[in-house]
């Protein structure tokens, strides 16, 4: 598959929610997913494990490609955790479940990594972000579930779906949260060479 003559990067995710925020900042792209062991290494700490992940991302796109379809590759990966205990997503209901009850009245953290491949090497940020969550009942959990939001995502719930109802608070980055901390992103491809101008001429084009 070749780059969009639109498209300025490549996004290494399959993750709706990163491209249309990338879509929200003019950055015109093209989705390639890649498949990597996103398993996490015994004693990793969160911000250890999401970076490894969003670099690695971006660099197993990046070898894919051919040299005349080297565009800046932007990998991510965001993680939920209590303390240093990585919350990933549900295997399945009872998964989800056990995940909401401890997150239930807690304040936890989101690790949302991510990392651009260019020529001259492959740059990364991670942002971290505190959520407070209400206390939840058992039935709003239950029913959470059924909904069919919570099974692909990290830490069994979606800020920007129906979990909205369940935080109290946020401290640090609402897009972090949802999968694409944009100021951070925004510095990294500044960095390989894109400005806010290029964003008002691309802003409406489709990925």
């Amino acid at each position: 598959m070749t780059n969009s003559s639109n498209s300025l990067i490549w996004l290494a995710s399959a993750s709706p929610r990163r491209s249309a925020l990338l879509s929200q900042i003019g950055v015109a792209h093209t989705v390639r997913p890649v498949d990597i062991d996103e398993s996490q290494r015994p004693g990793e700490l969160p911000l250890d494990y999401v970076r490894r992940l969003a670099i690695a991302k971006a660099e197993a796109l990046w070898s894919q490609l051919d040299v005349q379809e080297r565009a800046p590759v932007l990998g991510s990966d965001t993680t939920v955790a209590l303390g240093n205990d990585v919350l990933g997503k549900p295997r399945d209901r009872d998964d989800a479940m056990r995940i909401l009850r401890r997150l239930s009245a807690r304040t936890h953290q989101v690790y949302t990594a991510v990392a651009v491949r260019h020529p001259q090497g492959c740059d990364c940020r991670v942002s971290v972000s505190d959520v407070s969550m209400r206390a939840l009942r058992e039935e709003e959990i239950a029913a959470y579930w059924e909904s069919g939001e919570p099974g692909d995502k990290a830490g069994a719930y979606g800020i920007q779906g129906l979990a909205a109802l369940f935080i109290e608070r946020i401290d640090g980055s609402y897009s972090g949260i949802v999968g694409l901390p944009l100021f951070e992103t925004g510095e990294l491809l500044r960095m390989a060479g894109w400005s806010i101008g290029k964003a008002a001429v691309q802003v409406g084009v489709s990925a």
